[in-house]
């Protein structure tokens, strides 16, 4: 493969294909559809999906077949199937994975910036959704249309681009049982709704957490009563509320207590946490803006990465009950809500953290208070298989020839559903969890921006991993 080629080719595309059409993406109001109550009336998704189609389409690859498939009341997604280049010798099918989906706008923007407003400024594209996730898929048709020009091969590849990321990906696994045939044997996922601490060298995610979300609340009263009349007979519901949370939580420490949600920790995750830390310590630890005299958890930095990456947390994201302090009157309140959000380790039964929670907030209740617990939201965790020595040797190369500097593997705190399906779906396949989100992107927050020359770089990784899966002996 003509290196220069390829490199010349995939940043002429950027400046003149690319960035364009993404700019056109970022102008669509494509809310998630766990937002948008309204989302397949608004028609927003759709638009979104046909936008990169069209764009996709008119690229001329070879062979290639550009469907919008989309499940009754489920959101569409974009399936682009391209056949292999003739001198491939690897068999199997390579998986490219994005989302389309966006967050909500979520705040004020700096000036001159807006949610829906594509602008460039000093190599950077801002807008909501430019660098979660909509890149993805001009990268990945980017790269597959350099590596043909310059010579290269690639095997069977499918893009898989999805509308429901943000909102938990609840349509994927419907998705995946209707696409089963289509998709064929994967043996190679490339996901690029990843990325690191820095825009130097490719990150490479080792783990991700899982999640169980739950609405808890504590009823005491049929109505509320004056509090002079009511206090000290009956418990409050914020007591009541405040047990349960310390079965679930150590208040001290913030150990998370359910057993079913704490797993070992892998003596390699503990290593590359180690390595990490040593190596980065810029950026081992996400930069949190901290107030004035605030203070971590932890003054070891490597703990501090394990509890970002192995260990379970809770934090509590939402409150109804509770009437603003300004007018708050004298009442003994008749129920309290709280929206609890445990992320779980990569390796954690979701499902089973889920029934033990339920378990544990319901059994033996203080002052036989009724508790309700629903509304649940359940993602598994994903740990990376071992790696294949054609795709460390690629990584390698990915490192010397593209970057300059080794790829570096990090664990994430947040998740991504869609790996651990198609881990369970796929258990031999290679998985490569990268992209061009940095820790300052600004993802589901005003003034999100994507680093255009390191998605142009990140492309050009993508482009040598397609390469060298389809060159590989036998299956990749």
């Amino acid at each position: 493969m003509d290196l220069q080629k390829l490199r010349e080719s995939i940043s002429q595309s950027w400046k003149t294909e690319v960035l364009p059409s993404l700019s056109g993406l970022v102008e669509i109001p494509a809310v998630s559809a766990g937002y948008d109550a309204a989302w397949e009336e608004n028609g927003h998704l759709r638009a979104a999906v046909e936008h990169v189609r069209a764009w996709v389409a008119a690229r001329g690859l070879p062979g290639a077949r550009c469907d919008v498939v989309q499940l009754d009341g489920r959101a569409p997604l974009l399936l682009v199937d391209v056949p292999a280049t003739p001198g491939a010798t690897a068999t199997g099918t390579v998986l490219l994975y994005g989302h389309l989906d966006k967050q909500p706008p979520l705040g004020d923007w700096s000036e001159g910036l807006g949610p829906w407003q594509a602008v460039i400024r000093d190599g950077r594209l801002y807008g909501r959704g430019a660098a979660d996730d909509g890149y993805s898929g001009y990268a990945a048709t980017t790269a597959l249309e350099a590596v043909r020009g310059a010579g290269g091969e690639h095997s069977r590849a499918v893009l898989l681009l999805e509308t429901g990321e943000e909102s938990g990906s609840p349509d994927l696994p419907a998705y995946l049982e209707h696409l089963g045939d289509r998709l064929g044997e994967v043996s190679l996922v490339v996901c690029l709704d990843g990325g690191g601490g820095d825009y130097e060298r490719l990150w490479l995610t080792s783990s991700l957490r899982g999640a169980v979300q739950a609405t808890v609340t504590v009823r005491i009263l049929e109505s509320g009563i004056h509090s002079g009349l009511g206090s000290g007979i009956a418990p409050s519901s914020f007591r009541v509320m405040r047990q349960l949370l310390d079965r679930v939580e150590d208040p001290e420490t913030g150990e998370v207590k359910v057993a079913e949600m704490v797993v070992p920790i892998p003596d390699e995750r503990r290593a590359e946490a180690a390595e990490l830390v040593a190596l980065h310590p810029e950026v081992a630890v996400p930069q949190l803006p901290l107030l004035p005299g605030m203070t971590r958890v932890s003054d070891d930095d490597v703990e501090l990465v394990l509890n970002n990456t192995w260990r379970p947390t809770l934090s509590v994201t939402g409150a109804a009950g509770l009437p603003d302090p300004a007018v708050a009157g004298a009442v003994l309140r008749p129920w309290t809500s709280l929206r609890l959000s445990f992320r779980l380790p990569p390796t954690a039964d979701a499902e089973a953290a889920r029934a033990a929670l339920e378990k544990t907030l319901t059994t033996d209740v203080p002052y036989g208070a009724q508790v309700e617990v629903g509304d649940y939201m359940v993602m598994n965790g994903w740990h990376v298989p071992a790696t294949a020595p054609w795709l460390a040797s690629a990584l390698r190369e990915v490192g010397d020839r593209v970057f300059g500097k080794p790829c570096q593997n990090l664990g994430i705190g947040g998740g991504i559903p869609f790996m651990e399906l198609l881990g369970r779906r796929y258990p031999q396949a290679q998985f490569v969890v990268t992209g061009a989100l940095g820790a300052d992107s600004n993802a589901h927050v005003p003034d999100e921006w994507l680093n255009i020359p390191f998605a142009v770089q990140v492309t050009e990784a993508v482009a040598h991993l397609l390469d060298a899966h389809a060159r590989a002996e036998g299956p990749a």
